[in-house]
């Protein structure tokens, strides 16, 4: 049996995520999602990996790292009560580009859910890789939104792989930098973040290679600070050696991925000339080492390219070549936003590449230098790992498991015809959240369900 078909696949959709609206003309569509979704279910990836419903993150999960006035805010705050609040707004930096909208606090809960419960499944051993495209979000701060960003999920997750693992590695390949991930982790060991990102005059305006961490953290944070219009060619010349002596240096027990597809060719807010290959090398690149992985979205504003790459990098985790051609106009419930490109592929452009070889030479260089200062291994404080007190998969066989589970939490998980399957026929296995009575860390439960196909169209 290959490594790859050994490999367990988790993939977290919550169909709900596409539904919220961040406002007319704003950048950030949540409805990408969705469309990536939809790609992969009409490529068959799904056949390769167990797809789950994950559930929303809780108040108490989501502070662990917010503070409790930041999080409670979120709650309130709407489209239609904003004018009132207006001192809040500034003190949270809710407004221009993080505005408030109706169920803010809930797209935060849900985007959070599946890499929670990714972090969560991954912790006890459960899979390899677990992908959660609604995250990713690597703007938010502690109180304080940012960049589209409300919630670190990020964050959240990597607290939670900190429970059971000693070092975990961040790596971010958005073209913005991950300010808010890099922030939370400056003064510990425990987590090493690696961004590769535009700098200069660009949000959010960090990430320089001399921002390095402080105290125990220092040399844990690093940084490489790229020009315009990079390409597949230059980003490949500097990512591997980089992740590979990062890697090898670090040792770290699980990685976590951010994929931001705003470093694609073409992207509506990006100026970086990735091509969705040169973009899905990076996760093929990273999946390699074979450490346990969990793979989050970011940004990507030029939808029809977000989706295409991520339904791509889709298949390279589940090891499946998809393309070259869309699904056909007749299978495909998103067909108009890709107008006459009937490609997966993003591919790049003539844009002028202000990387020279000497420059990324350059920045390697000091980067080597900076991760040869840090300590082999990260302190860390004896304690005992916390042990398994909750169960994903087991169940009597003559439990009614309809009945265990709370009608409300059952009706909040209706979802429409083949959100999560294809086939009138097949027999599927539903994952069903069940709040945790035991601590911070999820468990669910599965049931059988024969999934019937509603006849009407």
């Amino acid at each position: 049996m290959s490594t790859e078909s050994k490999k367990r696949i988790n993939y977290f959709y919550d169909h709900i995520i596409g539904s919220f609206n961040h406002g007319s003309g704003h950048p950030m569509k949540p409805l990408r999602v969705r469309m990536t979704h939809n790609l992969v279910m009409k490529y068959g990836l799904y056949k390769r990996m167990e797809i789950f419903r994950p559930r929303p993150g809780t108040i108490e999960e989501l502070t662990q790292f917010h503070t409790d006035d930041y999080i409670n805010f979120l709650s309130r705050v709407t489209a239609d009560n904003v004018d009132t609040c207006i001192k809040d707004c500034i003190k949270f930096n809710v407004g221009d580009d993080c505005p408030a909208f109706d169920g803010l606090l809930e797209y935060c809960r849900r985007a959070a859910g599946g890499s929670l419960e990714g972090a969560a499944r991954i912790n006890n051993g459960l899979c390899d890789i677990a992908v959660n495209w609604a995250g990713g979000l690597h703007h938010a701060k502690k109180q304080e939104a940012s960049g589209f960003c409300y919630v670190n999920d990020i964050v959240i997750a990597i607290l939670e792989l900190l429970r059971f693992h000693q070092r975990v590695l961040y790596i971010d390949i958005d073209i913005h930098h991950g300010d808010g991930v890099e922030e939370a982790f400056y003064t510990t060991d425990r987590v090493m973040t690696l961004s590769f990102h535009n700098f200069g005059e660009y949000f959010p305006g960090t990430g320089d290679i001399n921002d390095i961490g402080i105290g125990k953290g220092k040399y844990y944070a690093v940084n490489f600070p790229l020009r315009e219009g990079i390409d597949d060619e230059s980003y490949k010349s500097v990512f591997e050696p980089v992740v590979t002596r990062t890697i090898e240096w670090y040792q770290p027990e699980v990685i976590v991925l951010q994929c931001g597809a705003d470093s694609l060719s073409g992207d509506r807010l990006g100026c970086f000339n990735l091509s969705s290959k040169g973009h899905a090398h990076c996760v093929r690149f990273v999946k390699k080492f074979n450490i346990p992985m969990l793979v989050l979205g970011g940004g990507g504003y030029t939808v029809r390219n977000v989706s295409r790459a991520w339904a791509y990098e889709t298949g390279v985790i589940v090891g499946q070549e998809i393309g070259p051609e869309l699904p056909p106009r007749s299978e495909h419930d998103y067909f108009e936003y890709f107008g006459h490109d009937n490609k997966i592929d993003v591919l790049s452009s003539n844009m002028e590449n202000k990387n020279t070889r000497e420059y990324l030479e350059k920045i390697t260089l000091k980067v080597f230098e900076n991760l040869d200062r840090s300590r082999h291994t990260p302190s860390v404080q004896l304690q005992e790992i916390p042990g398994k007190n909750y169960n994903f998969d087991e169940h009597s066989d003559d439990d009614n498991l309809d009945e265990r589970v709370p009608r409300r939490l059952r009706d909040k998980h209706i979802v429409p015809d083949n959100e999560y399957y294809d086939s009138s026929d097949e027999e599927c296995t539903f994952k069903i959240p069940i709040p945790n009575e035991y601590g911070p860390s999820r468990y669910v439960r599965s049931y059988r369900h024969k999934l019937i196909k509603n006849s009407q169209k």
